[in-house]
């Protein structure tokens, strides 16, 4: 389906079929809502709808103008009905178009504050969804990722009593699947990072929650899909929570010293410069003999 064709099938609480049709690519301000009685049998009006959602993924993708379009339309309260109410590829091309969405919204924060506003029901909605998903232990993978991916790009917005998203995300560091484990600690990254107001706050529930032994060890013995990832979160909570007693339970600072060693970790200046920050931010409080909070 091109990205002229018809966006269709998306459904409704009552079972009834709306419409999504595109009136040209200059603007999706053409995007109309249209009630019809379904017609179609169930497989049918359930691979429509997985086009639909498609289509959506692909028009949203990098482009802050057609997500704007989307978001004022039925279209995001439809995406939070998709993934409650579908299975397979209907949900997991709802959840691609919502992460594209997030993604536009964190790196455009005029449209992260409009689209994902506090008081908006049907923001709230959404991401209860992706919050849903996260936290079932039967997620299917790739349906897994993508949620995690959108909770990290709309990190931002969420607030610093809103910490029922952080025990389930640092589960997933322990994902069998290393995707899974990597889109975690990236997602957990974004809350904990200095660009992230509330970063102290987040920082603090992600160590309560018993990350930082298990960071360690990915740091030591994980892949590199997941091993970088992993130092990269550790690095920021020890920036940020120091004072912690779980860095020296864990043994961080030994951790943190053998990266710094390590071609695949030093070759990326960014990566190095933060890794350094974060040793010594260990050093200072453990030099200090400083025993951590309770």
């Amino acid at each position: 389906m091109t990205l002229y064709s018809v966006v269709s099938m998306v459904i409704n609480d009552n079972n009834h079929i709306i419409a999504l049709k595109e009136k040209g690519m200059r603007s999706l301000s053409g995007l109309y809502l249209k009630r019809q009685k379904p017609k179609l049998d169930p497989i049918a009006k359930a691979s429509m709808k997985a086009e639909a959602a498609r289509a959506l993924w692909n028009l949203a993708k990098n482009n802050t103008k057609t997500c704007k379009s989307i978001t004022e339309s039925k279209a995001f309260l439809c995406f939070a009905m998709l993934l409650e109410k579908s299975k397979g590829e209907v949900q997991y091309n709802s959840a691609m178009a919502v992460m594209e969405i997030a993604a536009v919204a964190e790196q455009n924060a005029d449209f992260r504050r409009s689209a994902f506003k506090t008081n908006s029901p049907t923001a709230k909605a959404l991401v209860d969804q992706l919050v849903r998903i996260v936290q079932e232990e039967d997620s299917e993978s790739q349906l897994l990722s993508s949620c995690i991916t959108s909770i990290g790009c709309l990190a931002r917005t969420f607030h610093a009593r809103e910490t029922t998203i952080i025990p389930p995300l640092v589960k997933h560091l322990h994902h069998r699947e290393l995707s899974v484990s990597r889109e975690a600690a990236i997602a957990l990254s974004k809350f904990a990072c200095s660009e992230n107001y509330l970063h102290m706050e987040h920082s603090r529930a992600i160590i309560e929650s018993s990350s930082v032994a298990y960071l360690v060890q990915l740091v030591y013995f994980g892949e590199e899909v997941a091993q970088i990832p992993a130092l990269i979160l550790l690095c920021h909570l020890a920036l940020h929570v120091a004072d912690s007693e779980a860095f020296g339970k864990a043994e961080a600072l030994p951790a943190l010293d053998w990266a710094s060693k390590q071609v695949t970790f030093i070759q990326d200046p960014v990566l190095e410069n933060l890794l350094q920050e974060a040793k010594t931010s260990l050093q200072v409080y453990q030099s200090s003999g400083y025993h951590g909070f309770h």
